[in-house]
């Protein structure tokens, strides 16, 4: 039995995973340089230089969605593992409504 794979899709996919991964690192760099400026760690330089880093690494981002069209793929797969995490989060803070979810799955 022959494994047909569409090469497209397949690159499609797998740079749609790739661009979100990084967008997700994005996010988590630029909450840590917020808190580290509002703490008082970095110089004005140092400010400045991840400053543009940052601006430089969304902007090359935008430029590969567009150039790829794969602009939306990004946007629900980044959707997706944002309810996954917000889910996550409420049953961390919230450990009753987990265990109701348990009981219900095990019913």
């Amino acid at each position: 039995m022959a494994l047909h794979v569409d090469e497209e899709n397949l690159k499609h996919g797998v740079l749609t995973l790739v661009v979100t991964l990084v967008e997700v690192i994005q996010e988590a760099l630029e909450t840590q340089a917020v808190r580290r400026m509002e703490g008082g760690d970095l110089s004005e330089e140092e400010q400045n230089r991840l400053g543009e880093a940052l601006l430089e690494l969304d902007e090359a981002m935008e430029q590969i969605k567009a150039d790829h069209g794969i602009t939306q793929s990004v946007r629900d797969l980044h959707r997706g593992l944002d309810d996954v995490v917000d889910e996550v989060v409420d049953k961390l803070i919230n450990p009753q409504r987990w265990a109701q979810d348990a009981r219900k799955d095990t019913a």
